[in-house]
């Protein structure tokens, strides 16, 4: 019986799992959310485009995406954007961060103790209710129109908030933690640094990110209502002249910068403050 030819040979079967289609790589959903979060934003600018190319909505009223886009250097290289920002900036970062440390430091008063909170609460509230935007020319008369006056409004945006959350975080450290610091022969610095403040960061931190936004706010708040410089001293100027491209422009440059500083506030809350907390 003749032999059967070597090309001839059986091949053997492969597994089955080599036989079946690999599966398509999906897309990352968080690429798809960028994809269409990218997209909308395109869509709503190109629309304003056309709508204000088109005549549909006159310039006075609404901007163009190319009109703001040629709005800045003539911001920059002659209405010293640059310098009125810096100003903006610092008045708002100052402000908070007064706010910041007599608001926790009071808070941390009245959470550890309740009869400094029952007589302190009251006036608090109230001085709380106060419309701030009602005050503000008063503030102008005593303090004029320079930089303290800017710094004291966004300090009075902030204060208030950052006393009732971090009381709000002091109230829900756990009795117990409390005890084994005594227990372990903890002195009372050593409880406020160690247990309370840890235990209060979320409720504080959600404080900070309020204010990474109204302590600008504010700024431009009091900027606008009188000022010799700062973001909102452009934009009375722009307005008044109805240059919408300018006022669109410094739109953008401020809410650019706000979201800056909440990335920085995000940033410092995961790589140092929850940290801390953890311990």
């Amino acid at each position: 019986m003749s032999s059967i030819p070597s090309h001839l040979h059986a091949v053997p079967a492969l597994p089955l799992a080599d036989r079946e289609p690999r599966p398509r790589k999906r897309v990352p959903a968080a690429l798809l959310i960028v994809a269409g979060q990218v997209l909308l934003l395109a869509a709503i600018l190109l629309s304003i485009q056309f709508l204000v190319d088109s005549g549909a909505v006159k310039p006075i009223y609404l901007a163009s995406p190319t009109q703001v886009l040629e709005a800045f250097p003539r911001l920059v290289t002659q209405d010293g954007l640059l310098r009125h920002l810096l100003v903006t900036l610092s008045e708002a970062l100052l402000g908070v961060a007064i706010a910041f440390v007599a608001g926790v430091s009071t808070g941390v008063v009245m959470g550890l103790l309740p009869a400094v909170h029952r007589f302190l609460n009251p006036f608090l509230v109230a001085l709380m209710a106060v419309p701030k935007v009602a005050i503000i020319p008063l503030l102008t008369l005593y303090l004029g129109i320079g930089y303290a006056h800017k710094v004291f409004i966004v300090f009075l945006f902030g204060y208030f908030i950052f006393v009732f959350n971090t009381i709000a975080g002091i109230r829900q450290v756990q009795e117990n933690h409390l005890k084994v610091a005594r227990v372990l022969g903890a002195t009372p610095a050593q409880r406020i640094f160690k247990v309370v403040l840890p235990s209060a960061i979320p409720s504080i931190m959600a404080a900070v990110r309020v204010e990474a936004v109204m302590c600008v706010v504010a700024a431009l708040l009091a900027e606008i209502v009188a000022s010799k410089a700062g973001i909102g001293n452009l934009l009375n100027r722009a307005t008044g002249v109805y240059d919408t491209a300018a006022v669109f422009a410094l739109v953008a440059t401020i809410t650019v910068f706000a979201l800056l500083i909440i990335f920085a506030v995000e940033q410092l809350e995961k790589r140092v403050l929850l940290r801390w907390k953890h311990a």
